[in-house]
């Protein structure tokens, strides 16, 4: 009731009114929903590609970091395989029972791994210091002082035994490992890459000692190229339990406790967009943030912009559609006034309307009233002739019965003369003509229509010499349905003068009348010269005339189809609904 109610508010007695109400109720709502969908298109865009963008720069990252990653690992390879540096180490033992010795141990490794660094055209800029421990957990470093840092004490060597980092090195066997900060704990912007050193003379590849390689967290800064994007960057060390930072620019960004896919989810829920990717060198996590607010700056804009925009579309739209609204009704005014005085009896109309919808409809009035006064003198014309043809009709009531008396003077005149076939002759055409005039009426019993088949076949026996034989199996429940006439004979008749007569000898005709279903199905087949181009029989006369009357009088489901083969023969059936029998 509502619905009807707001809809009788809205239907408004003046086209104008509708069509002002029409504008703005399609116009307005249109376009804020336009609006509303270009801010949230924008937004999906805007978010999809800052994340590719951001996926690239991090790839591209990666790819920067593998590059120097690979100058470390080249590093540690040239100390490995530094003949000096083994041979310090496997005589370190030796050499430490004698204090006095130690500092020069310390100077000479020292001294090697400066030649080391200044002979390889590795880029070592980043790296702050390089360390090698033996087996005693004695340690010589290049770029600080040769101590283990926070592991320095009495129990040095089990403290260093027991930690995470020489663990995994030992564990690695021999692979560099990269650990999220330097492991001596002495600076805190550098980070450590350790590396088993194994004697490459020995066949099982006995334990020398570690390689320790401090490098500066300035490499991040390369690794990142923070000056070419916006948004936070970290490199994350996913370890199990924890996430541990290995470089990060956004201080005041907390990460809290849990696994890596923890802590990303919970930063997502703080609204940042986040896009990673895996580092494989170093197994750490290259993370790009940006707070979502951030970027939706420009998508804000974007809408406020569209609402601006669809405000002032919605006003013109209003003003125009003012105007336009007057160009159609005042054309619908003046072409009511042209009905109104037609219908008073005024019949001079403008010779030109306007090109538009309503000039198509003052034309087709104006076209509308002429045929109406050309079909009312046609009418008038149809009622005189349809009066000569009703007395014309009276007057043909006189033939048939002329033709009868003719045909009836025939045979008489036949039998006196003892001419027997010329009587059968007369009288087979008499009975088919009265069967064709059947009093004027287009049905007739099929038993009737099967007798006219008889004396037409009776005719061209006596006329040809009895060539064709007949054969009729109708259903018994259809002889006295009623059919339209003159559907059968044609048939038989067509069976006989392109199948049966060019064909030398006697032939046959087999006439086939039965239900099926709803339908009642006639064939009439026979045994003649048959046709090479089936398409060719529709072209006749005869055939054409009953396809057309079966298909007007029983309907479009009603079917004529003809199957033919050379030297073998033609069928012709026939299928239409059954009629109520009468």
């Amino acid at each position: 009731m509502k619905i009807k109610s707001l809809l009788k508010l809205l239907r408004f007695k003046r086209i104008r009114s509708r069509f002002l109400t029409a504008m703005i109720l399609l116009s307005l709502p249109s376009l804020f929903l336009l609006g509303y969908i270009s801010f949230n298109i924008t937004k999906e865009t805007l978010l999809d590609l800052n994340a590719k963008s951001n996926r690239g720069q991090l790839t591209t990252s990666s790819e920067v970091a593998d590059l120097l990653f690979r100058n470390i690992n080249n590093l540690h390879l040239s100390i490995v395989v530094n003949e000096e540096i083994r041979a310090a180490l496997r005589t370190s033992d030796e050499m430490l029972e004698k204090t006095v010795q130690t500092g020069s141990l310390s100077e000479r490794t020292s001294s090697r791994l400066q030649r080391i660094i200044s002979s390889r055209f590795t880029d070592t800029r980043f790296v702050t210091s390089i360390c090698l421990i033996d087996l005693r957990f004695q340690t010589y470093c290049l770029g600080r002082s040769d101590d283990a840092g926070i592991y320095e004490g009495k129990e040095k060597a089990e403290r260093i035994a027991a930690s995470d980092w020489y663990r995994s090195a030992y564990e690695s066997k021999g692979k560099v490992v990269f650990y999220d900060s330097d492991i001596f704990g002495t600076s805190g912007q550098s980070f450590s890459t350790v590396k088993l050193f194994r004697d490459a003379d020995d066949p099982a590849g006995k334990a020398m000692g570690l390689i320790v390689i401090n490098v500066s967290n300035t490499i991040f800064h390369k690794i990142f190229n923070e000056s070419t994007n916006y948004g936070s960057y970290m490199a994350l060390d996913p370890s199990p339990g924890s996430v541990r930072v290995v470089f990060s620019n956004a201080d005041s960004i907390a990460l809290g406790e849990g696994d890596i896919s923890e802590v990303l989810e919970r930063l997502a829920g703080q609204g940042y967009l986040i896009t990673t990717y895996r580092n494989q060198t170093a197994d750490w996590t290259f993370v790009h943030l940006v707070q979502t607010k951030q970027l939706f700056k420009q998508s804000r804009s974007i809408g406020w912009a569209t609402t601006v925009l669809a405000v002032l579309i919605g006003a013109t739209a209003l003003v125009l559609s003012y105007f336009i609204s007057g160009t159609i009704t005042r054309p619908l005014m003046q072409l009511k006034k042209m009905m109104m005085d037609w219908t008073k009896g005024t019949r001079s109309f403008p010779e030109h309307f306007t090109q538009d919808e309503v000039g198509i409809l003052g034309e087709t009035f104006k076209r509308m009233a002429i045929e109406h006064e050309e079909l009312n003198r046609r009418l008038i014309d149809s009622q005189l002739k349809e009066r000569e043809a009703e007395l014309r009709a009276l007057q043909s009531q006189i033939k048939p019965h002329f033709l009868y008396n003719t045909l009836d003077s025939i045979y008489w005149m036949a039998l006196l003369q003892n001419n027997t076939q010329i009587a059968e002759v007369a009288i087979s055409l008499s009975e088919s003509f009265k069967l064709s005039l059947n009093k004027g009426k287009d049905t007739i019993p099929v038993f009737k229509e099967l007798e006219h088949i008889d004396h037409f076949l009776k005719i061209q026996n006596i006329r040809f010499n009895n060539r064709f034989h007949y054969v009729r199996t109708v259903e018994e429940p259809l002889m006295g349905m009623q059919m339209l006439k003159l559907l059968l004979q044609p048939l038989v008749e067509n069976a006989i003068y392109h199948g049966l007569e060019p064909k030398l000898g006697e032939g046959t005709i087999y006439l086939t009348g039965y239900s099926e279903g709803d339908y009642v199905v006639f064939q009439v087949e026979d045994d003649g010269v048959g046709m090479e181009e089936i398409g060719m029989a529709d072209q006749g006369y005869g055939l054409r005339n009953v396809r057309d009357r079966l298909v007007l009088f029983y309907g479009e489901d009603s079917t004529l189809e003809i199957q033919s083969r050379i030297n073998v023969g033609t069928r012709i059936t026939l299928r239409f609904k059954s009629p109520r029998q009468t």
